[in-house]
């Protein structure tokens, strides 16, 4: 299995700290407003690397955070009128729904930033003991970026670069310190803000520290894999290095993993343009193992654009691969199903070579398009197989086992889940139809509409009113 490292900017051969094992860390979202679907790629993306190294037999500790104390959260908080917990609390548990709409599993550890508030004071302290950070007469805790030779190492940036006016990628904080290049570990409190007991001031942490502080207490000082979007490469990721190596004196981690930017319809996601979408937002409109099928289409390490054309064309491959799926189901309750006898020699060989072709694509650092595409070969070798007059149901349950077991690797949902129709909008449709018969039209158009809000749509006919999801 190979992965492409950014530390080395090359394709590795993985080999893990621990033979069988992988410690894996992804930087999660900041929780203020409910996800959009630029979290979702990474979500998606590293889900699906996940369940890849446990298909292959591995044992995953695979952490992500949520980032849970923020100057975003504060300012929703401060224009609510609420507590950054209840702000942080409240999109938790969306983004856990969105999470669960897009089948992304739930890590071995989801930790939170203000419940490891006592392990960052531990680690700015061993940092100010190893003379790699101090506090600022007004109790800003720094890091000596300089301090630290092989910064640069991962975003492949030269500090002399740095230092010579490049400002736009300078690390930001306060001008109370040493050098232009040192950043925050440590920052006081303000009105209103949410703030700890430390030993240089009452605030609050900076971002970079919790990662670092969280990596080491649930995967240990060395992990196999650290991933997350190429735009938290730097400084995020480069200061996670800093910290953490001078703390705890190893290696930090072995393989970085980072997945390209999602645009929309050929432009940067933004409010400002009127593009911004979140998952929530889509899933109004589609599936949301759409979306994921749609993330999957593309190398993670190639830039995706998101576009309508091309989420109905993720739908219809989605489509094709339930649909075949179905077709299997319905052969195994025919005639075929009772069928006995020994599995098709000739499909097996066929199904084993599009398994390894597969795996193949998926050992060269995750390349889901290719492995996509070998699932939709396994798919039409069985949509030809079950038209045979002597297929019967071992050559069936072969064909059906690989197709789930290989969607279940990309995270997809091989079966349609079948909707009911819940007490309340089977009252609605008895309501309208009572409506009609007394000619109250204006009521009955009422509920359609109500009812298409809800995604679904209604149909009279001859014997009566249809409905079906839009």
């Amino acid at each position: 299995m190979k992965i492409y490292n950014t530390l080395s900017k090359r394709k590795e051969e993985f080999v893990p700290i621990e033979p069988g094992k992988v410690r894996m860390y992804v930087c999660g979202p900041t929780v203020y407003n409910f996800i959009h679907i630029g979290n979702a790629r990474p979500m998606i993306i590293f889900d699906t690397v996940r369940r890849y190294f446990e298909y292959k037999g591995y044992e995953v500790n695979y952490v992500t955070n949520f980032t849970d104390v923020d100057d975003k959260i504060i300012k929703a908080a401060l224009e609510e009128g609420v507590s950054s917990e209840e702000i942080s609390t409240r999109y938790i548990a969306e983004c856990k729904k969105d999470m669960e709409g897009l089948n992304v599993r739930p890590a071995t550890t989801h930790p939170q930033a203000t419940k490891e508030i006592d392990g960052m004071i531990d680690m700015i302290s061993r940092l100010i003991d190893r003379d790699y950070a101090y506090a600022a007469a007004d109790g800003t805790v720094y890091y000596r970026t300089r301090k630290f030779k092989d910064y640069g190492k991962l975003s492949h940036k030269n500090i002399d670069d740095l230092e010579s006016g490049h400002r736009s990628i300078k690390v930001a904080g306060t001008e109370d310190k040493e050098d232009d290049l040192d950043f925050v570990l440590w920052k006081p409190k303000k009105e209103g803000e949410p703030f700890w007991v430390s030993p240089w001031c009452e605030g609050r942490p900076g971002w970079h520290i919790e990662c670092s502080v969280m990596a080491k207490r649930y995967l240990g000082d060395e992990i196999d894999i650290h991933a997350g979007g190429e735009d938290l490469i730097f400084p995020h990721h480069e200061n996670e290095i800093a910290q953490s190596e001078a703390a705890n004196g190893c290696t930090f981690a072995r393989y970085w993993m980072h997945n390209a930017f999602l645009n929309i319809d050929g432009q940067k996601m933004s409010k400002s343009l009127g593009n911004f979408r979140t998952v929530r937002d889509i899933s109004e409109n589609y599936d949301l193992q759409v979306l994921r099928f749609f993330m999957l289409s593309a190398h993670y390490r190639s830039p995706l654009n998101f576009s309508k054309d091309l989420m109905d064309a993720a739908a219809n491959g989605l489509l094709r691969i339930r649909t075949g799926v179905e077709k299997l189901d319905l052969a195994l309750e025919g005639p075929a199903g009772a069928a006995e006898g020994e599995a098709d020699a000739e499909v097996l060989a066929a199904l084993a070579e599009l398994g390894k072709k597969f795996d193949d694509a998926m050992d060269d650092d995750f390349n889901t398009a290719d492995a996509s595409a070998a699932l939709f070969e396994i798919i039409r070798l069985s949509n030809t197989t079950v038209t045979k007059e002597n297929v019967n149901a071992a050559t069936l349950k072969a064909l059906l086992a690989k197709i789930t077991e290989l969607c279940d690797v990309l995270g997809i949902i091989p079966r349609a889940k079948k909707e009911i129709l819940d007490e309340e909008v089977e009252r609605l449709i008895a309501e309208r139809t009572q409506a009609r018969k007394e000619k109250n039209f204006a009521r009955a158009d009422e509920i359609r509409e109500e009812l298409l809000r809800q995604g679904i749509v209604l149909e009279d006919t001859r014997n009566g009113v249809t409905w079906k999801r839009s």
